[in-house]
C-alpha cells in the first residue's frame, strides 16, 4: 500500500465540466493540497449523458445516475483515480467495485427561491416558477397551488439567466450551488427544511473511487466528515427503500441533534425528515429519530412509515407516468 501523502504519481480527479462541478472539485483539490503540499493533482472534465441531453426530462434518459455513469466508467478504466460528485446525483446503491471514500463537511442543504417578484408568499397567482425537481414541484404546489410550476433544465448560470430575461418569474434551486459559485446574494428567500424537505444528499459532496484503490481511499478518507456521512447514510437508505430508480417526488434530510439527558449528559441523536408525494402537490411527511450508529435502520424505518401511509401509491403513479428529477 502506498502512503497517503506519496507524490509518486499524480492524483487524477474526474468531474463534470459545469462551472459548479469544477468549483466543487477545486474545493476538494485545495483541501487535499493543504494536507499534502507535494501532491500533484490533475483534473479531468468528463461529459455525462445528463450533460448532453439537456432538453429532455432526466427521468426519460435514466433518472438518478445520468450524471455519474461516464465518470464511473473512467474510474473503472483507470483514466481517473477519484471522482467528485454532488451526493444527490448518485444512485442509492453503488456497484460493488465502487466505494465512497469520503463525504466532506456538508454545505447548506436548503433550497432557495430566486425571484423577480419577492418572497414565495408574495408571488402573484399564475407566476411562472421553474424547477428541475418533482420534489420541489410537489412541495411548492402544496404551499402555492395557484402558481404555474414548470420544468427548467440547464446549469445554475443558465437558470438564473432565464429569470433575469423574464422567461420565469422565479426559480427554486439548491442553496449549496449558489454558495459554491459565490452567488448566494442572488437568493431572494432561503426555504427552511421544515417547509421544503431537501433532496437526498443535497449540499453534500461524495468522493468516489475504486474499492481496490488503497492509495486513493487513504487520501480521500482524510476529508471524510462523520456527521455528514451519518446523515447522508440515513438519507440514502431511505431512497434505496423507495427504489434505486425512483422518479417520484421524494426527499429526506437528516441531521445530528444535540440534547441533554439527565444523568447521562450531552449526546447526539439522529433526526431524519422525509416526504413522498406527487407533482400535483399531494404528499405524506414523517420524522424518525434514533442513535447515529443506526443511521441506515432509521432511514429505512422512515421509508416504511411513509410507504404505509400513502407513499406507495405515489411511487406507483410516478412509475406509470413521467416525472422530472433532481439536477
Amino acid at each position: 500500500m502506498v502512503a497517503a501523502g506519496s507524490a509518486s504519481r499524480p492524483l487524477i480527479i474526474g468531474t463534470r465540466g459545469s462551472p459548479l462541478a469544477l468549483a466543487q472539485t477545486n474545493l476538494i483539490s485545495t483541501s487535499l493540497l493543504a494536507r499534502h503540499a507535494d501532491l500533484e493533482i490533475q483534473i479531468v472534465r468528463i461529459t455525462t449523458k445528463g450533460d448532453v441531453l439537456r432538453d429532455r426530462p432526466l427521468s426519460s434518459i435514466g433518472g438518478r445516475g445520468v450524471f455519474v455513469g461516464e465518470i464511473e466508467a473512467a474510474l473503472r478504466s483507470r483514466e481517473i483515480d477519484l471522482a467528485v460528485h454532488s451526493a444527490k446525483d448518485l444512485p442509492s446503491r453503488l456497484a460493488s467495485d465502487m466505494l465512497i471514500a469520503a463525504f466532506p463537511p456538508r454545505s447548506d442543504a436548503r433550497d432557495v427561491l430566486v425571484s423577480r417578484s419577492g418572497l414565495l408568499d408574495e408571488l402573484p397567482p399564475g407566476a411562472r416558477l421553474g424547477t428541475s425537481s418533482p420534489r420541489r414541484a410537489c412541495q411548492i404546489r402544496a404551499l402555492r397551488w395557484d402558481l404555474d410550476v414548470v420544468e427548467v433544465r440547464g446549469n445554475v448560470d443558465t437558470r438564473l439567466r432565464k429569470v433575469q430575461l423574464g422567461e420565469y418569474d422565479a426559480l427554486v434551486l439548491a442553496a449549496a450551488g449558489l454558495i459554491r459559485l459565490g452567488r448566494e446574494i442572488e437568493a431572494t428567500q432561503w426555504l427552511n427544511t421544515e417547509q421544503m424537505i431537501s433532496a437526498v444528499g443535497q449540499g453534500a459532496l461524495a468522493l468516489e473511487t475504486r474499492a481496490d484503490n488503497d492509495r486513493v481511499i487513504a487520501l480521500a478518507s482524510e476529508l471524510d466528515d462523520p456527521p455528514t456521512r451519518i446523515a447522508v447514510t440515513a438519507e440514502r437508505a431511505f431512497l434505496a427503500r423507495l427504489g434505486a430508480g425512483c422518479t417520484a417526488a421524494a426527499g429526506a434530510h437528516a441531521e445530528l441533534v444535540a440534547h441533554n439527558e439527565p444523568g447521562v449528559g450531552s449526546n447526539n441523536s439522529l433526526r431524519i425528515m422525509g416526504m413522498i408525494g406527487s407533482v400535483e402537490g399531494r404528499l405524506v411527511r414523517g420524522v424518525q429519530r434514533g442513535p447515529p450508529e443506526h443511521a441506515e435502520e432509521i432511514g429505512l424505518r422512515l421509508a416504511e412509515d411513509l410507504l404505509a401511509r400513502g407513499g406507495a401509491e405515489f411511487l406507483n403513479d410516478a412509475a406509470n407516468g413521467e416525472a422530472i428529477l433532481e439536477a
